[in-house]
């Protein structure tokens, strides 16, 4: 209908709240008799009622004053009316929030929960089904389930399809490519024992592999311990193929990681579990490094939804999503202040770093590299903090920083994710360009710059330096590991 040949007046938008349903429904439908109108573009009068609030026609008729984050929640609102809702009438929720759900209800992960388990999650991101929206798209976004994967262990590589099919490659001493031997593999190459298995996550660490299934099934080989070292003696036993970690059964499973003596997993409800590392409750349980069953974390992400778990050399960083916002927790080892909380001391439980807030950052993504760890915020930018040897942490010295400091350097970049190494630190920009620094030992900082006479490509890069040489694969990169 077009307003202005009613007669009707134009009407402003002035965040008029969300109304529940029961308001609507409630509300006198005789108050707003039907009547006769020119449908638009029709020359023939159509019938239809007017809206039973007027609250209804306004979020349509004054788009154009939305700004951008508005204007988001109502293009999804109106996707939510095109078509047939999948679940029964809740009359107790608001428009917005009965859109939320039914976007929630198209993410992978959400589809197979139960009524109740959903219910429960609800109740943990907040008591809101767009809190749980958030949620559920923020785990996406830094950990690129449902999507195309490669991961560089210390040794070995593994790449995932779009279709979940596996392929492994490079260092095989103890059977971590999954492929029956103890063979090393010089060229990409299917795991055939996974067919029929859908895989969305991979965690690639020293000697073994960890893989985690469409269903939240997990699937392991190579040494047999949870809490194997680099170089420590667990884990004799070698498991060439991919066998199913029975005591991960009962937990539906989106994320693994691999630390030193330690390995975590995320559930899909946002709850961390951790195995091994426990001796002197290093982890706020006690265990020894060859247990098999999986500790939750206690403390202050008890009731916590976690989106994303990093692990680096004895510590363990967790990306959580609370009503507030995004924010990162530590817990383990403090050494090099790569906890994050301004000294070097241990934590056994995890502590909230408090930093970002200071900072005013988002954290969108984390990462944990052996002595260092780095985070990538919604605007953008990069903070990196722990051990600055090498120039790691891209601040142009070799300084360590026992709290989260920004990549001064990187102000210019809009970063969209990041990855961190043993004494090394990649970053992806929003256009596709690689920026890299850190120790640059066989040439692993992509830096030709020999060739282009600048010096020692060898050498150890201070402050993040564009990757040249991937320009010329003329393809957008996304993601580095």
């Amino acid at each position: 209908m077009d307003a202005t040949t009613s007669g009707t007046p134009t009407i402003r938008y002035h965040n008029i709240p969300d109304q529940p349903v029961t308001a609507i429904a409630a509300a006198s439908v005789s108050a707003f008799p039907r009547q006769v109108r020119p449908c638009f573009g029709d020359s023939s009068p159509g019938e239809f009622p007017l809206a039973a609030n007027p609250s209804i026609v306004l979020h349509v008729l004054t788009a154009c004053n939305l700004d951008p984050r508005d204007l988001a929640k109502l293009e999804a609102t109106c996707s939510f009316f095109k078509r047939q809702a999948n679940f029964a009438p809740d009359y107790e929720l608001s428009i917005s929030e009965l859109a939320a759900l039914d976007m929630c209800q198209e993410r992978a992960i959400f589809k197979p929960m139960t009524d109740e388990e959903r219910q429960s999650l609800k109740q943990k991101c907040g008591g809101s089904w767009k809190l749980v929206l958030r949620f559920l798209l923020a785990g996406e976004t830094c950990c690129r389930r449902e999507k195309s994967q490669a991961i560089a262990g210390p040794g070995h590589s593994v790449a995932v399809t779009s279709n979940g099919v596996v392929y492994s490659f490079g260092s095989n001493s103890s059977g971590q490519l999954g492929h029956g031997t103890t063979e090393e593999e010089w060229q990409p190459r299917q795991i055939r024992s996974l067919q029929g298995i859908r895989i969305i996550q991979v965690a690639a660490g020293a000697g073994r592999t960890m893989l985690v299934s469409d269903a939240g099934r997990v699937y392991a080989f190579g040494k047999d311990s949870f809490g194997e070292a680099e170089y420590g003696v667990q884990g004799t036993n070698l498991v060439t193929i991919p066998q199913l970690v029975e005591s991960l059964k009962d937990i539906f499973v989106v994320q693994t990681a691999i630390g030193n003596f330690f390995t975590a997993v995320l559930s899909r409800e946002g709850r961390v579990y951790t195995f091994s590392w426990g001796k002197d409750r290093k982890l706020g349980h006690q265990t020894e490094p060859n247990d098999v069953e999986p500790q939750p974390l206690l403390g202050a992400l008890e009731n916590v939804p976690v989106v994303q778990i990093a692990a680096g050399y004895c510590y363990l960083l967790c990306l959580a999503c609370q009503p507030s916002g995004m924010s990162v927790y530590s817990v383990g080892c403090g050494l090099g202040g790569k906890l994050g909380h301004g000294s070097r001391t241990d934590e056994k439980h995890p502590r909230l770093i408090e930093q970002f807030q200071l900072l005013n950052l988002q954290p969108m993504v984390v990462a944990a590299g052996a002595w260092h760890a780095a985070v990538v915020g919604w605007d953008g930018r990069v903070c990196t903090w722990g051990w600055g040897r090498y120039g790691c942490l891209g601040h142009g010295n070799e300084e360590c920083e026992s709290v989260p400091k920004v990549v001064e350097a990187l102000n210019s970049v809009k970063a969209v994710h990041v990855a961190t190494g043993d004494y090394t630190t990649f970053v992806v920009s929003e256009d596709g360009d690689v920026y890299s620094f850190g120790c640059g030992e066989s040439a692993s900082l992509g830096h030709n710059t020999a060739a282009e006479g600048q010096g020692n490509r060898h050498g150890n890069v201070l402050s993040p330096e564009l990757v040249k040489s991937l320009k010329q694969v003329n393809e957008k990169e996304i993601k580095v590991s």
